[in-house]
C-alpha cells in the first residue's frame, strides 16, 4: 500500500495503477458530444447512422494510431424531440478513448524519450497536448447523413480536467480565504465524493452485498490517511444522472465521501482519479453512461459550486 501511495505523484496519464481488492484504475480520455442540426430540415437524426459516420471521420480523418470500437461510442437522441426549438441539440453522447498507449510509441515523443525516462511529466505535458488537439479536431465538425447535416460539439468533462479543478479550488480558496491566515491557517480542499461505482466492489464477500466501510478504507487508504469517511448507497443519483441513464437500477450503487488528513493526499488522488475509469478484475465492466456502471464520478473538491461539493465537510 505504501507503494502505491509513493508512485502516486509520478504515475503518467497513460499508466494503469493497481490498488486495492482487485480493483485498478485505467486510463482513457472521455469526450462529452452535443449534436445539432445545421441545416433546415426536419428530419430526424438517426443515431446509428451518426455513430457509423462519426466512427469513419475517427478513422480516415484525423491522424490516430487506434482504431475506437463501435461500444467506446454511445450516442442517444433527445425523446422530446418535437418540442424542441430549432437551435436546441438533438442528440448527445459520449466518446471514450481508452486505449493511450500510442502516446508512449508516436513520432510525438520520440525526441523527448531520455527525459520521459527521467522525469514522467514530460508524458503528462505530452498528452495534455495531444488531448486538446484531438478536441480541437473534432468540435464543430459537420456531417452530413443522406443529406441531412448535424454538428457535432465536443468538451472534456470538467471532472476529468485536474488543472480546470485545481484552478477552480484556487480561484474559490483566494477568494474566500480573506482573514483565514490570520487565524493561522490556509483553507485547502481535502475531501473527494465517488459515485456511480458498484455497491458489490465495496463489499465484505459472501457477508453482504451493500458497500462496506472497512471495505471501502481498505481501498482508499492506498491514496493516503483518512480522516473521515462515508459510505452508503446511491438510489438518488439527482441531477448527476444525464439522459438515456433512467434504467440505472437503485440500490447497485454506492456513494462514497473520502475526507483525507493531508492535503497533498487528497491532491495526488484527485489527479489520478480524473481521466481514468475503475475496473474490477482483468475484465472491464464499464458501460458507455458518463455516470454508469465503473466509472470514477462525480470527483468533487469542497468548495467550488461548479462542480457540486460536499460543504459539510472541514477544510484542513
Amino acid at each position: 500500500m505504501s507503494s502505491i501511495r509513493a508512485s502516486l505523484s509520478s504515475v503518467t496519464p497513460t499508466e494503469t495503477l493497481e490498488i486495492e481488492n482487485g480493483l485498478s484504475l485505467v486510463p482513457r480520455l472521455k469526450l462529452v458530444l452535443t449534436i445539432y442540426r445545421s441545416d433546415l430540415s426536419v428530419n430526424p437524426i438517426d443515431e446509428w447512422q451518426f455513430k457509423n459516420s462519426l466512427l469513419d471521420y475517427l478513422k480516415n480523418s484525423i491522424s490516430i494510431s487506434y482504431i475506437i470500437p463501435e461500444e467506446d461510442l454511445i450516442v442517444h437522441k433527445y425523446k422530446d424531440l418535437k418540442k424542441r426549438k430549432r437551435e436546441d441539440p438533438v442528440a448527445y453522447g459520449v466518446l471514450y478513448v481508452r486505449d493511450l498507449g500510442f502516446l508512449n510509441r508516436n513520432k510525438f515523443n520520440k525526441e523527448y524519450e531520455d527525459e520521459v525516462k527521467k522525469k514522467k511529466v514530460d508524458l503528462e505535458k505530452k498528452f495534455v497536448e495531444w488531448r486538446d488537439s484531438f478536441v480541437e479536431k473534432l468540435d464543430g465538425i459537420e456531417l452530413s447523413l443522406k443529406g441531412v447535416k448535424f454538428k457535432l460539439n465536443v468538451k472534456i468533462p470538467k471532472t476529468d480536467d485536474f488543472e480546470l479543478l485545481k484552478k477552480f479550488w484556487e480561484e474559490y480558496y483566494a477568494f474566500n480565504s480573506k482573514g483565514y491566515s490570520s487565524r493561522g491557517g490556509r483553507q485547502q480542499p481535502d475531501t473527494l465524493v465517488v459515485r456511480g461505482l458498484p455497491s458489490r466492489w465495496f463489499a465484505e464477500p459472501r457477508v453482504s452485498s451493500k458497500p462496506s466501510m472497512l471495505v471501502s478504507h481498505t481501498i482508499f487508504s492506498v491514496f493516503g490517511k483518512i480522516r473521515k469517511l462515508n459510505v452508503g448507497t446511491d438510489d438518488d443519483l439527482g441531477e448527476n444522472v444525464d439522459e438515456g441513464s433512467d434504467n440505472i437500477v437503485p440500490g447497485l450503487h454506492c456513494k462514497i465521501v473520502v475526507q483525507f488528513e493531508k492535503h497533498d493526499d487528497f491532491y495526488n488522488a484527485l489527479k489520478v482519479l480524473c481521466g481514468r475509469s475503475m475496473q474490477k478484475g482483468h475484465v472491464s465492466e464499464l458501460t458507455m453512461r458518463p455516470l454508469g456502471i465503473g466509472m470514477i464520478s462525480g470527483i468533487h473538491c469542497k468548495g467550488l459550486e461548479e462542480i457540486r461539493i460536499q460543504k459539510e465537510v472541514a477544510c484542513n
